[in-house]
């Protein structure tokens, strides 16, 4: 059988923190930030957890 190879897209978007939880930057804060407000625009600097019905999914495409 040949190396599992991780997925390209996953493996720039997510990391593991010491924990074994997996890290993440929120969506909605690249571009038309014009009429978003200061206080959306700040909320979404600041990385979240990916969910634990999601956890599965991305520990897969990063052959965790």
């Amino acid at each position: 059988m040949p190396k599992m190879k991780t997925k390209s897209s996953a493996k720039k978007r997510f990391t593991i923190t010491g924990s074994g939880k997996i890290k993440r930057k929120h969506a909605f804060k690249s571009h038309i930030l014009t009429k978003k407000t200061k206080k959306q625009k700040r909320n979404l600097t600041h990385s979240g957890l990916v969910h634990k019905a999601d956890e599965s999914n991305i520990k897969d495409q990063l052959c965790i």
